[in-house]
């Protein structure tokens, strides 16, 4: 069982509500966020709260977008600073109602985060494929980049109506094709409906991609309006998929039922240097 100190952990969460950042943790609902909290991590939120896409499986809300301005960005600073953090992810929602899909918001935090010395990894949408932006986002040169390729090829098309599977796979590759020293990540849920095949073919098109760092965790639908869960996984099915995952060329795999795919990034971004 995991320890949480509940001291800090509320430390957090007030300094989140305090400074009135936003969190994929908290939009989210992840279940790891009282551990993480507890150690003061964190996966910041940029671009608003809300999406302009409607996965299935996503407790995010659609609708409604924010005005890009640099208020969330410096919210963001101010609490690292508070917090003393060396390792920040940040992601966003998917803003396809702007032209640059929200890059130069992505571009200015690096900017901030690296005066203050802060290694930062990027968790990005697919920005519709668009090379530009994608090479914008790799020669920022954060720590490591990550885009989830979310669920098997079978049931994308379903769950993820406005991505599509190969354009993800495309942009881990042309990530690095811009850059073969960039670390990639990439992660996927389970309980969805897939089969072990789908899982297997997962992990060879993302080592195909040449992926460095795999996250495999569980679905918990956050509610009865998501998609429903399919299957719960048990360990022995969990060590056959870490089994197959381990050999292939991953650098680092993590897999497990709460596994999320910024859950010990810090740690999996040395381990894949």
């Amino acid at each position: 069982m995991v320890y949480i100190n509940r001291k800090e952990y509320e430390r957090t969460l007030g300094l989140l509500s305090e400074g009135n950042v936003s969190t994929i943790c908290l939009e989210a609902n992840c279940p790891n966020r009282y551990e993480c909290f507890s150690n003061k991590v964190a996966t910041f939120l940029i671009l608003g709260p809300n999406c302009s896409r409607n996965c299935k499986y996503c407790n995010v809300h659609q609708g409604n977008l924010s005005e890009v301005n640099d208020f969330e960005l410096k919210s963001i600073v101010a609490l690292v600073k508070k917090l003393n953090l060396k390792y920040v992810v940040i992601t966003s929602v998917c803003r396809d109602d702007l032209l640059d899909g929200g890059v130069s918001q992505f571009l200015k935090i690096k900017d901030y985060l690296d005066e203050l010395g802060v290694s930062v990894e990027f968790l990005i949408p697919d920005f519709n494929g668009d090379l530009n932006l994608i090479s914008k986002i790799v020669k920022s040169k954060p720590r490591v980049i990550n885009h989830n390729i979310e669920t098997v090829e079978s049931l994308f098309n379903m769950l993820r109506p406005q991505g599509d599977y190969f354009r993800s796979l495309k942009l881990l590759n042309d990530i690095k094709l811009i850059d073969p020293k960039m670390i990639t990540k990439s992660g996927f849920m389970l309980g969805l409906g897939e089969s072990f095949d789908d899982i297997k073919k997962t992990l060879v098109d993302l080592n195909d991609a040449k992926v460095d760092l795999i996250t495999i965790g569980e679905y918990f639908s956050p509610s009865n309006d998501h998609f429903e869960k399919k299957k719960t996984y048990t360990n022995s099915d969990f060590d056959k998929i870490r089994k197959f995952a381990e050999s292939l060329d991953f650098k680092k795999i993590y897999i497990g039922k709460f596994v999320r795919s910024s859950y010990g990034a810090e740690e999996m971004a040395n381990l894949g240097l």
